[in-house]
């Protein structure tokens, strides 16, 4: 696969999901941006915005396995890891997966689990593998996270560790479709003959895809930019939880995925200024204890570095 087959399939793909989320390409393009960098994607709205439905779609259309993990009060990690059962035939132990176990996994309503369950997903989407009764077992490649969660202030919930949410390389909101998008929903909600979306890429496609984004130039200038964005959170008081080195290497493979989901091979000033807010606002937190200095911290970080130095 070459790169114009490549572009062609994002393309169709682009077109595909936004049927079924309609009215929001941007954040469809997001999305795919950061599987595309092999990162994990935390979805964060209200229920009944798409979020679930999103993960489903990038699924299919990507060709990958899915799994379904619905997250509550009392899952418990064996019932997402998998668990050693004693089989009476063999006299020995017999491991039977989780759901762990997929390409593409929905963790749904992920902070309405305990923080026990929730931490037991951190090996499987840092490392890519899964350690259980001191056997380590690696998961299917490629291999992706999608969490969702509804807000905070929403009753059952229990807020993410700042360790779990620093290995979701972005996260996104949905938000209300516009009028004209909600009245297309209706309409297609009419239809007897809903469209169906149908794989895009095969899995070994979509891996090639994978490696020739990586591939995508980034010249000193356009580096020294994003040392300079993570430097002043970390040097500035107006911020509590600067931004990491994990958080820097995010910045630049999900820059160069945008770069690549637009055709290019280079990345510019603009690709790290649309993709900041979707990875660094949720590892960002104000020094202020106004709870309205804690919204936008991403915009205050792009006003306060010049990209041209």
């Amino acid at each position: 696969m070459n790169h114009l087959q490549a572009h062609s399939l994002f393309n169709e793909a682009i077109t595909q999901i936004c049927q079924v989320v309609i009215g929001k390409q941007h954040q469809v393009k997001l999305a795919l941006s950061c599987l595309l960098a092999n990162g994990h994607l935390l979805i964060e709205d209200l229920p009944g915005m798409g979020k679930t439905t999103l993960s489903h779609t990038l699924a299919k259309v990507l060709g990958l396995d899915y799994s379904r993990i619905q997250f509550t009060s009392d899952l418990l990690p064996a019932d997402m890891l998998g668990i050693n059962i004693f089989d009476n035939q063999s006299q020995q132990f017999q491991f039977h997966p989780g759901p762990i176990f997929s390409q593409l996994v929905l963790a749904d309503e992920i902070n309405r689990a305990s923080p026990k369950t929730q931490s037991a997903l951190l090996e499987a989407m840092e490392e890519r593998q899964v350690s259980l009764d001191g056997v380590t077992r690696k998961v299917p490649l490629p291999f992706f996270v999608i969490g969702t969660q509804n807000p905070m202030h929403q009753s059952g919930t229990y807020p993410l560790p700042e360790s779990q949410l620093d290995r979701f390389l972005m996260r996104i909101q949905l938000g209300y479709p516009d009028k004209n998008a909600e009245k297309s929903m209706l309409r297609l909600q009419e239809l007897t003959d809903v469209p169906v979306p149908a794989a895009t890429f095969s899995c070994q496609q979509f891996m090639q895809a994978q490696t020739m984004a990586n591939e995508v130039n980034a010249s000193d200038a356009l580096l020294d930019y994003i040392i300079r964005l993570v430097t002043f959170s970390r040097e500035s008081p107006l911020f509590a939880n600067p931004l990491s080195p994990r958080a820097t290497k995010a910045l630049l493979s999900a820059a160069k995925s945008w770069a690549y989901l637009n055709h290019r091979d280079y990345v510019i000033p603009e690709d790290v200024q649309i993709i900041l807010p979707a990875v660094a606002e949720h590892r960002l937190r104000s020094a202020s204890t106004d709870i309205t200095a804690q919204g936008n911290l991403s915009q205050t970080l792009l006003e306060s570095v010049d990209p041209i130095s």
